[in-house]
């Protein structure tokens, strides 16, 4: 795989190094990568019991972050999540001075009305096919949302911090408002939020990931850098998932640098490299899926943090510094 331009033409070199390094590895070694969504992170300090090691790559939720949480029509596991997620973009900034990689997911509670977890379908009537017409309170509550996104996202982009940026995650169903209606609304709206960011906020600090096997809803190479899908095998299945990665491949013709972006099982590195399936990097789910064993064992996880093929914080090359 050659190396090639960001999609954002004034991306900070620091995204350039970024690209270049997931580029190099492609085909070769997986990084290891592990989301986290609460404060107390516990998925990293069990990690780093189990095996001596912290992976590269560490993933972020933004959920707390959405500005229409509806605190007068919910539940208390909503309650929960919302207030043990709250000032992880604190520890994301702490985790860059680290030198680590950085994930970020939004599950974006819906930007007018619903209740509970808005960023559920079921939870919310909000049409996302309106965002794209013109003077409607849903592209203005949309615009909105973002606005108040983007304003959290640039202390990163001044102190040079590049994002791994997965927007619209898991376009290919339905069970999120963003989706609700179909691959092609999700397409237009990442589309939106690309052209917003990067032309009219200036985030040239991210790295943009679509989160989608489907050609159909893919947003075109000029807003991609990174393909990537979600994956959730049966418990204890490490395998490459060369078929998953063989169809993910195909919505584009174009070369792309290609992710697992959630998956609960871990794969296996040797496999990853030995037969062709070129992830570049892997992120585990949080909670049940790394804490405990009913998904990866506590000896899976050593024998994958200690494989030649797989690189850990300790093997990430430095490829940005703090401003």
């Amino acid at each position: 795989m050659r190396y090639y331009e960001p999609a954002d033409k004034n991306a900070i070199d620091e995204v350039r190094n970024v690209m270049r390094y997931l580029t190099g590895i492609s085909g070769k070694r997986i990084i290891t990568g592990q989301h986290t969504q609460t404060m107390a992170m516990e998925e990293l300090h069990h990690i780093r019991s189990v095996t001596g090691k912290e992976p590269a790559l560490l993933g972020f939720e933004l959920l707390s972050y959405s500005p229409n949480i509806n605190y007068l029509s919910t539940d208390e596991e909503c309650m929960k999540e919302v207030e043990e997620n709250r000032g992880t973009l604190q520890r994301a900034l702490e985790w860059a001075e680290k030198g680590g990689l950085i994930t970020m997911t939004w599950h974006w509670f819906s930007p007018l009305g619903g209740r509970s977890k808005a960023f559920f379908t079921c939870n919310t009537d909000f049409d996302a096919s309106r965002v794209l017409i013109e003077g409607t309170p849903e592209r203005a509550a949309f615009f909105a949302d973002m606005d108040v996104m983007a304003g959290l996202l640039r202390p990163f982009c001044d102190r040079h911090i590049p994002i791994l940026w997965r927007p619209f995650h898991e376009s290919e169903g339905d069970w999120f408002w963003w989706s609700a209606k179909g691959p092609e609304i999700a397409r237009q709206l990442y589309r939106l939020m690309f052209r917003h960011f990067t032309e009219e906020r200036r985030l040239h600090n991210l790295i943009w990931v679509w989160n989608s096997p489907l050609a159909e809803g893919y947003p075109g190479d000029d807003t991609v850098d990174i393909i990537s899908r979600d994956m959730y095998p049966p418990a204890h299945e490490h395998t490459s998932r060369r078929a998953e990665y063989e169809e993910l491949i195909r919505i584009t013709p174009s070369e792309k640098i290609a992710a697992v972006a959630e998956t609960g099982v871990i794969p296996d590195p040797a496999a990853v490299v030995n037969e062709g399936a070129a992830w570049t990097y892997y992120m585990t789910w949080s909670h049940g899926f790394c804490l405990g064993e009913e998904f990866n064992t506590s000896e899976k996880l050593k024998e994958v943090y200690d494989s030649e093929y797989s690189v850990t914080l300790e093997r990430l090359p430095k490829l940005y510094g703090i401003v």
